[in-house]
């Protein structure tokens, strides 16, 4: 009985979502699983998973010997700092756009990282999507949780699938959805994860308190399950935020 409410709980999401181009932002430390989480939801909802980093790095990759600016960037990159708000804002914006143009759905794992970038951001999604189809999902880990999962966090080379810092992945070598080499980041050492933790706290943790004050309610995540539970905890919310807020919008035509 139990495993039929959970699928039915999954149809009935999986239908709103199918139904409706949506973005769902997810927020959260490092090691909170965000694009873990985002994996999953691409695959459940057939969503592109937008990771600022990939557009961070690809920017990196074609920049030019002698490009002073990108070079300082990428240390900046290396050290566990947010690079420069104006530039990132700007990247993904142009990248916003595109997506937006093509009607896809879509999940964000890494932004927006600041106040500036959700400044920028968010009008262009709403005017985008609509307001009552965005969702933002903030996944809890603490600070103590954060340092053990990313000290051995992995993800694939071809295609930067997170491989956790579970029991469960111990030991592979190659990764269980494409079967390429598994890379460990620059990002994910002790020293750098303390700062990119401390990061989080002073620069992108403030954009839950901006978006509840542009109207969103912030759905609770408790990070420190197992992936699955996450993952069931954020679906079922989803569905009752969906739910409500296009009872929102009908109430309002009829009132």
């Amino acid at each position: 009985m139990a495993l039929f409410l959970i699928e039915m709980e999954f149809q009935i999401c999986y239908d709103c979502f199918m139904n409706k181009t949506s973005v769902i932002v997810l927020v959260g430390p490092p090691g909170a699983g965000k694009g873990t989480q985002a994996d999953l939801l691409a695959e459940d909802f057939g969503f592109l998973h937008f990771e600022t980093s990939k557009i961070i790095e690809g920017k990196f990759n074609n920049a030019g010997a002698g490009d002073v600016e990108m070079a300082n960037q990428y240390e900046m990159f290396k050290s566990g700092k947010l690079n420069d708000p104006k530039l990132v804002r700007a990247w993904v914006v142009e990248e916003i756009e595109k997506i937006g143009k093509e009607k896809k759905s879509i999940v964000f794992s890494s932004s927006p990282r600041t106040i500036f970038e959700a400044e920028g951001e968010m009008p262009l999604l709403e005017s985008l999507y609509g307001k009552e189809n965005i969702f933002a999902v903030n996944i809890e880990v603490s600070e103590e949780e954060s340092m053990k999962r990313n000290s051995n966090r992995r993800i694939c080379k071809a295609n930067r699938h997170p491989i956790p810092n579970f029991p469960e992945f111990v030991g592979i070598e190659t990764c269980p959805k494409d079967g390429s080499e598994i890379v460990t980041r620059v990002l994910d050492n002790p020293e750098t994860i303390k700062v990119r933790y401390a990061t989080y706290l002073e620069e992108t943790k403030p954009v839950l308190d901006f978006l509840e004050e542009r109207g969103y309610k912030i759905i609770g995540i408790n990070g420190d399950q197992p992936i699955n539970a996450v993952h069931d905890d954020i679906m079922n919310e989803l569905h009752e935020e969906h739910a409500s807020n296009h009872k929102d919008i009908l109430n309002n035509l009829n009132g």
